[in-house]
């Protein structure tokens, strides 16, 4: 493998190329790679080289650390710039690029991308793995989306009922509970889930696999995949579900003055089993 080189000004995301294969690592370890809007910028960038590099055919998105990402940094997120007056319109602008937009982005890369999760993957964090094409999760991987504790109705980007079938997604959003790998793989979200220690390892195997296809056919495939899905209703419906996500930063906004209505208590609870524990 090269050596790992950073892409400029990056602190929280590592960019790297194995031969045709392109490997962009979330380096937040300490907060659970929790995302701040530095991160997310950063991450588009690395994004945005791989799918710009003719060498590269397939991409990884991991995390270092023991999960791969407790979601957004509610405490590292500034949506109102100094002195501004924080609105719904300045939460739908940020939101709309940074959250639902860089999502669509790497969803829409012509070329076959890989997740390899670990440990846990709340809210946010669906946001990063589910535009992958392929996801594989370790055995100790969970996943979940507990927001309702937020007053809101679900993440930015609502793949949920795509994912997870429409039952299964009330389910884990009215409970907020956590899905584990195999009930994950059950439904058809994760592709494979194989051993932590073999995570990194089985991923780059399958990158290579695919790697050795012809680049033109996987973005034939990947295109021709994804366009079923935009015909079956997809991308109207996560641009319509965003609105109704807003809906609930509005409702926050005129009762307390903040984009969310925290239930700390119900939350925790909630979260208590799956609770991040930095390295």
């Amino acid at each position: 493998m090269e050596t790992t080189e950073r892409l400029p000004s990056s602190d929280f995301v590592l960019y790297e190329r194995d031969d045709r294969v392109a490997v962009i690592t979330l380096n937040r370890p300490d907060v659970a790679n929790a995302q701040n809007m530095e991160l997310l910028d950063q991450l588009d960038a690395a994004w945005t080289r791989a799918a710009s590099d003719d060498e590269v055919r397939v991409i990884i998105l991991q995390a270092n650390g023991k999960h791969f990402s407790s979601g957004h940094d509610l405490k590292g997120t500034s949506i109102a710039r100094d002195g501004e007056k924080l609105t719904l319109a300045r939460v739908y602008e940020a939101e709309a690029r940074r959250y639902l937009g860089y999502s669509l982005s790497w969803r829409n890369v012509p070329k076959p991308s890989i997740a390899a999760v670990q440990g846990v993957c709340i809210a946010g964090g669906l946001l990063l793995c589910w535009p992958c094409d392929l996801i594989i999760a370790a055995d100790n991987a969970r996943f979940s989306d507990p927001v309702v504790h937020m007053g809101i109705g679900g993440v930015e980007y609502h793949g949920h009922t795509w994912e997870w079938g429409p039952r299964k997604a009330k389910e884990m959003l009215f409970t907020g509970r956590s899905m584990t790998a195999l009930e994950a793989e059950r439904l058809g979200m994760v592709n494979r889930v194989v051993p932590l220690q073999d995570l990194r390892t089985e991923t780059m195997a399958l990158a290579r696999e695919i790697a050795e296809m012809h680049p033109f056919a996987l973005r034939q495939a990947k295109r021709a995949v994804n366009q079923t899905l935009d015909v079956q209703g997809f991308y109207a419906a996560i641009q319509a579900v965003f609105d109704i996500h807003q809906t609930g930063h509005g409702h926050a906004l005129s009762e307390a003055g903040y984009p969310v209505l925290m239930r700390l208590e119900g939350m925790k609870q909630q979260l208590k089993a799956d609770r991040p524990t930095p390295d």
